[in-house]
């Protein structure tokens, strides 16, 4: 059972592929007394984790259900082939998904691309995931087309992969349920955004006791002094202290008479 008393926490999930780690380092500069606990989670699966309330937020793979999550798309991953370093498609710095046609390519069932009609010839199975075709990948009995985080994932030295220029692409996301937007989560908003620690939308840094205190009686004092006429006599041009103009001991000239 959850106690009621315990501190706040903030969980993330995150698909494969995924780097949150700025982030982090971030949330754990701003905000030291609330952990911030990672949930590795199949692209399958992160939507339900969500709906569940296993997690607070989640980086995902687009698209998601925007009736039911918020969603702020963060980055566009170029897309590529996964080849043994000795395999023809290596002479070339990049490849069309035409270039492919006739190789073998694996979709695995956690295959993260909605494919209108899948590149390649079929190869005899669909592998289970795609740690599993790299496997395959490896073996020599065909290629895979992946997002370029989810290759250097599961990066082998004798694998290597180029861009497939025309290949459709894996949008990454930050997602939570829209009505679940917790103080935490707009925390979280704020540093995947670039807000400042001091932004209007963001958690504002705790000023010390002894600077709100002199602020406050300095502020105090302004409007004390505020709208409070100077005590002095009448002013005169060209005296603008304020006085009757005269100091003490001149004498005063009589009036000339008219010729």
């Amino acid at each position: 059972m959850t106690d009621p008393q315990a501190s706040p926490a903030f969980r993330l999930a995150y698909v494969p592929g995924a780097t949150p780690a700025k982030w982090v380092r971030i949330w754990n500069e701003r905000l030291p007394d609330i952990p911030l606990s990672l949930h590795a989670v199949p692209a399958a699966e992160v939507c339900e984790v969500l709906r569940a309330g296993q997690a607070d937020a989640g980086l995902v793979r687009l698209p998601v259900d925007r009736t039911y999550f918020s969603a702020i798309p963060l980055y566009t991953e170029a897309t590529v082939v996964v080849v043994p370093k000795d395999h023809v498609i290596t002479a070339a710095d990049e490849v069309t998904v035409a270039d492919l046609a006739d190789e073998v390519l694996f979709h695995p069932l956690d295959d993260v691309f909605e494919w209108d009609r899948p590149p390649g010839e079929p190869a005899f199975e669909r592998p289970a995931t795609t740690e599993d075709a790299v496997e395959l990948v490896a073996a020599g009995v065909g290629l895979l087309v992946v997002p370029q985080s989810l290759a250097r994932l599961h990066h082998r030295r004798d694998l290597t992969h180029r861009p497939v220029v025309d290949a459709p692409q894996s949008a990454v996301a930050l997602a939570w349920p829209e009505e679940a937007t917790t103080e935490l989560v707009e925390d979280f908003i704020g540093i995947v955004r670039g807000r400042t620690v001091n932004s209007s939308r963001g958690r504002k840094a705790t000023e010390p006791e002894g600077e709100a205190k002199a602020g406050t009686k300095a502020k105090a004092g302004a409007k004390s002094g505020a709208g409070r006429k100077p005590a002095v006599g009448k002013t005169t041009a060209g005296n603008p202290r304020g006085g009757s103009g005269v100091s003490k001991g001149a004498k005063r000239r009589k009036p000339r008479r008219r010729a």
